[in-house]
């Protein structure tokens, strides 16, 4: 705005996370609830070292609703709660806040939230007991998202099964973040379509949310391959197409006075791929009055060296290709030094 002092305008920036997702909890998803280290893992303490080294300080931390809550409404096993507690102590250790990711597309096993299978009250009473854990509640270190990914199912649905979630955690006494996503898998780049939102977009469904606590943000994922599904390595020859993929997501959340959080985004290391993640990260940051932050997939340490989005470092500890623009902008948004070595 003209004539606005700098100062002021600094004040009005928002942005504050970036990071990784570290995937490995909800993996082998046909096997519920699995074998842990066999079929599915969290981080080690190695991996908050040193993505902390490269100046990161929030990791999105998938895991299988099935394997936290084994029945509808029941308790959750005391294994799956001590590995999630585990996980944050032990980020937290290095200045690292963990955003829970229920990584289960708006499903419990196979059946769509707000279902006969699977009422809204099953996903609301999920939601409850993880606001009601100490190590959880309240911790300015945990962040809540409410989903990762929901599809195939009514933008007006999805957004009465979110608010639900959000008036359910907000009455256990929990203030955390809570990061909501959309459906049709939550692309910023279909944001305002009525053809993903099923006759309604996620833009206007979502917006009539609310939040007492005003701690929501707006979860998109996006990635720069031609369809934008993140299956494919290459991306065309345009370098600015992640950022024309974010443009009208971000003018939505200035219009509607709302913040987003970047929670999936991946890019090969072809030389055009590596351009366009370095552009999209530089809009966020020139846009971080409306963007909270971002977490890359992805990273962990099961990922197969030739998985091309890939950033996890090598048995000797090189980094990918990608962490060097990630780490530029990581320390942009966190302050965080380069270390020495």
């Amino acid at each position: 705005m003209a004539g606005t002092p700098l100062a002021a305008m600094a004040q009005q920036r928002v942005l504050q996370y970036a990071g990784v997702n570290l995937a490995g909890a909800e993996f082998k998803s046909s096997q519920k609830p699995g074998t842990l280290f066999k079929d599915y893992t969290y981080p080690s303490e190695k991996d908050f070292v040193y993505f902390a080294s490269k100046g990161m300080n929030v990791v999105r931390l998938p895991f299988l609703w099935e394997r936290l809550q084994p029945q509808p409404k029941g308790e959750f096993d005391p294994t799956q709660l001590k590995l999630l507690q585990k996980t944050v102590e032990t980020a937290s250790k290095h200045g690292i806040s963990v955003l829970l990711d229920i990584h289960n597309y708006a499903r419990y096993n196979g059946q769509k939230i707000g279902s006969d299978a699977v009422p809204v009250e099953v996903f609301t009473d999920l939601w409850t007991r993880l606001a009601r854990e100490p190590a959880f509640a309240n911790n300015p270190r945990v962040l809540f998202g409410l989903m990762n990914e929901p599809h195939d199912m009514g933008a007006s649905d999805w957004a009465q099964s979110a608010q639900a979630a959000i008036d359910a955690i907000r009455a256990a006494g929990a203030n955390n973040l809570i990061l909501v996503p959309g459906t049709a898998w939550s692309g910023a780049h279909s944001w305002g379509s009525l053809t993903a939102g099923r006759g309604t977009s996620n833009g206007d469904a979502l917006a009539k949310l609310t939040d007492p606590a005003n701690q929501m943000v707006f979860e998109v994922h996006q990635y720069i391959d031609k369809d934008s599904s993140g299956t494919k390595p290459e991306c065309g020859s345009d370098d600015s197409i992640g950022v024309r993929r974010l443009e009208g997501f971000t003018r939505w959340l200035r219009e509607h006075g709302k913040t987003g959080f970047l929670g999936e985004f991946g890019a090969s290391t072809d030389p055009t791929c590596l351009a366009a993640l370095d552009k999209m990260l530089a809009y966020m940051q020139t846009n971080g009055d409306v963007w909270r932050g971002w977490s890359y997939w992805a990273a962990g340490g099961w990922w197969p060296p030739s998985y091309m989005f890939n950033v996890q470092p090598d048995k000797e500890g090189n980094d990918t290709p990608q962490m060097a623009v990630l780490s530029k902008y990581a320390r942009e948004v966190t302050g965080a030094k380069q270390s020495a070595d």
